[in-house]
């Protein structure tokens, strides 16, 4: 797949995405929690990360309230190395606009995570194959923050959270591509092959 068929792609699951009516938006969010809640590696203890849905993206809201008491809670906070950090995060706590508008943790920086501090991870995605292969905005965020998982196994597991009708066909990764270890959706589990 070269870089114009990932730029269709891309926008073509996009507009599909934000096509997507508002209700049924919503209505997803709960069978996405249980499908996350029952992945065979989702942690009882220790620390997650989520994202905040932006841009017609599947809210993770419900599994947040849903994740066992022994679970802290992180968000995503862009770091000045151009990867992510993550920082714990509750409903109500504070929140700041990014570069990219998207709402962080106003926290300081002693409190942020690094990535292999963290059991699992939520990944937002436009695209993604039955085989956990992944097509992100295009930024490589993600690519760059769990990098090191391409040569080491163990954690974080990473699971892509996507509607169903991001589905594609096949999406061939590239050189710096991260596979994800599992994609959910609001109907379906694809754990990828070991």
């Amino acid at each position: 797949m070269n870089d114009d068929a990932r730029g269709t792609l891309r926008r073509a699951m996009r507009a599909r995405r934000r096509a997507l009516p508002a209700p049924e938006r919503i209505a997803a969010a709960a069978p996405l929690a249980e499908r996350l809640l029952a992945l065979p590696f989702a942690p009882r203890t220790g620390t997650v990360a989520g994202y905040w849905a932006m841009d017609g993206e599947i809210a993770l809201h419900a599994w947040q309230l849903g994740l066992p008491t022994g679970v802290r809670y992180c968000l995503p906070v862009l770091h000045a190395d151009t990867t992510l950090r993550f920082a714990p995060w509750t409903p109500g706590a504070p929140l700041v606009s990014n570069r990219y508008g998207i709402p962080e943790p106003e926290v300081p920086a002693a409190a942020l995570l690094a990535p292999a501090q963290l059991d699992l991870v939520v990944v937002p995605l436009v695209a993604f194959d039955a085989r956990g292969h992944r097509l992100g905005m295009g930024g490589g965020w993600y690519d760059r923050t769990f990098a090191f998982r391409t040569s080491q196994a163990g954690p974080p597991r990473l699971v892509g959270a996507a509607f169903a009708l991001q589905q594609a066909e096949a999406i061939v990764p590239q050189p710096w591509d991260v596979p994800l270890d599992a994609v959910c959706t609001e109907s379906d589990t694809f754990l990828a092959p070991a």
